[in-house]
């Protein structure tokens, strides 16, 4: 009978309370069914400092050819020949959800205080699947890229095939993660990103996948730097279903970790809550009572906008009337009182055009928008926004390219795929300063984030100010 394993280790005085935390007692061993075999926990070790607790996974393999066969109209060789009874893919994560469900969610009445703690923790999976993403990044590359950001130390083992490894090396990694970090929070990881490193399901990928993979992404999937392509690859590039999950995960939980391992050790603040912090903060310094939020998505800024009772009027504004909808329905404008109501205003625009409705404001925001633009446009921006609309302060974030090496990104990648470029410190800060100086405004350049000593902030700020004429 072919096996899949996993093995999760505690350490330090706390380790005991493993068995309370997964709500399976180490004394015992338990089997569960699932729909492509059995699943047995046992725990291999229970000492007073280190508590071991393994998950089996014994698949059926002519069931699962049996449910693929009933579900198509014809057979291929992989319904026969197959790595799914040995390889930690999607079933696993099947697994995962199905025997530690009360530990996923992160409950623990017996425990309480350690289930909301982070713990030391060694995870083992060895035979984890893994196919290559667009670009160069495959195997142990991949597995860091996706891990390391959420605060693991990654080992990942590749091995040659074939006569003295001539076959090149094994899609296939044996994965060792060690970390602190809540028990729940390294499930969910799991959970979500086996299947992603694999690019496969075993199941059938519906609607149910985006809550799926929104409830499990919740509290880090959101400020990923991998965020895209774990959405796409857990969907199946479903394109309906990955754009519903970009626009769900933007009100997950404030409590996510930061979105890298160095970050994470000094702030459990996200990014984008600082960058949102910062950008209030500027708002407060210049005492700006009616702001625009250029770009503003699905609406993340102008719920902050809106809890300010200095700011008197919002507008939100977008190029999309989708992301403008959604924003609306998060915004709750139908229940929102009057008074609060009609402080805020939602319409469709553009930064590359010139729109007569956005002139005369305090302050406009440009929050992680200017990347997206191709680099030709940037003149319509600075034209449209700062020379027409005018506005006395323009505050624009974008991320600083030379950070994204922390993320473990490969020289010349990108943050997210729909991103057109990205500046360097030196480049933002010339393009800042020769836009100021063109339309009649002076610019402070901020950082915004905890900073690296060689890459500076993972995100740069530049607030302009209009000169008085």
């Amino acid at each position: 009978m072919a096996h899949v394993l996993l093995t999760v280790t505690m350490t330090g005085p706390d380790a005991p309370a493993l068995g309370f935390l997964l709500h399976k007692h180490p004394d015992r061993v338990q089997t569960f069914h699932l729909s492509v075999g059995e699943a047995t926990v046992f725990y291999p070790q229970s000492d007073p400092e280190r508590v071991t607790a393994a998950l089996v996974v014994e698949p059926d393999p002519i069931g699962m050819v049996k449910g693929r066969l009933r579900s198509s109209h014809g057979r291929s060789l992989t319904d026969y020949v197959t790595d799914r009874p040995y390889a930690a893919s999607s079933m696993l994560s099947v697994a995962i959800g199905r025997v530690f469900t009360t530990a996923l969610a992160g409950r623990c009445d017996a425990r309480p205080e350690i289930a909301a703690s982070p713990v030391p923790l060694e995870i083992r999976v060895p035979a984890v699947p893994v196919r290559p993403a667009d670009g160069d990044l495959q195997g142990p590359d991949l597995v860091r890229a996706l891990f390391a950001p959420l605060g693991w130390s990654v080992e990942a083992a590749q091995q040659p095939m074939g006569p003295d490894g001539g076959w090149g090396p094994a899609p296939y990694v044996d994965l060792t993660l060690t970390g602190t970090l809540r028990l729940a929070d390294a499930l969910s990881h799991l959970y979500v990103l086996l299947p992603v490193l694999d690019d496969s399901k075993h199941y059938w990928v519906g609607s149910d996948e985006v809550t799926k993979l929104v409830r499990r992404g919740e509290g880090w999937l959101a400020d990923h730097p991998r965020r895209d392509l774990i959405v796409d690859r857990y969907l199946l590039a479903r394109h309906d279903y990955v754009e519903d999950a970009a626009a769900r995960l933007e009100v997950l939980d404030d409590s996510a970790p930061e979105e890298t391992e160095d970050t994470e050790e000094e702030t459990s603040t996200p990014l984008r809550i600082r960058r949102r912090d910062a950008v209030t903060a500027v708002l407060g310094e210049i005492g700006a009572h009616r702001v625009v939020d250029m770009g503003c998505g699905e609406g993340f800024y102008l719920r902050a906008l809106l809890d300010d009772p200095a700011i008197t009027e919002v507008v939100g504004a977008d190029v999309s009337p989708r992301a403008l909808s959604i924003a609306e329905k998060r915004l709750n404008l139908d229940r929102m009182p009057e008074r609060q109501r009609a402080r805020l205003t939602l319409r469709q625009s553009s930064v590359t055009y010139r729109d007569d409705r956005l002139a005369g404001f305090d302050a406009i925001l440009l929050i992680e928008v200017i990347e997206h633009l191709d680099p030709d446009r940037i003149a319509s921006l600075e034209a449209n926004i700062l020379g027409f609309a005018h506005p006395g302060h323009l505050i624009v974030t974008t991320p600083n390219r030379e950070y994204n090496r922390i993320y473990g990104l490969a020289p010349g990648a990108l943050r997210h795929r729909d991103h057109r470029f990205e500046w360097t410190r030196d480049q933002f800060g010339d393009w800042a300063r020769a836009a100021a100086q063109a339309h009649g405004y002076t610019v402070d350049l901020r950082p915004v984030g905890d900073q690296d000593p060689q890459a500076g902030p993972p995100t740069q700020m530049a607030v302009f100010t209009r000169k008085e004429q």
